[in-house]
């Protein structure tokens, strides 16, 4: 998870999810990503026959610094990373008060 003054970004390595397997919702300052992952392996030979499958279910919820703008969230999933944007709110960056720095 990462901020800057305009949004806050979470960036969340998936490898083997596909995109149809996950989830994402905001609700009352939290983001939740839930998502399964479903694997497959099957081998054939001459004199055998394996088939392996293995199944699993995730959650991952983070609390929000700030208010974000709902509306505006935008989430992309491109070789096994998640990136969530979270736009701020006009009110959120309001709050945003620069520190001058003094020497002595």
């Amino acid at each position: 998870m990462s901020e800057t003054d305009d949004e806050i970004r979470i960036t969340a390595e998936l490898p083997g999810v596909n995109k149809d397997d996950l989830e994402i919702s905001v609700s009352e300052g939290r983001v939740t990503i839930r998502g399964e992952k479903k694997e497959q392996e099957e081998n054939k030979g001459k004199d055998y026959y394996r088939l392996e499958r293995s199944y699993g279910a995730y959650q991952r919820s983070f609390s929000l610094p700030c208010e974000i703008d709902e509306d505006k969230v935008d989430a992309s999933f491109k070789h096994g990373v998640l990136d969530i944007k979270l736009p701020k709110t006009k009110a959120a960056r309001k709050r945003i008060k620069k520190i001058p720095v003094k020497s002595s």
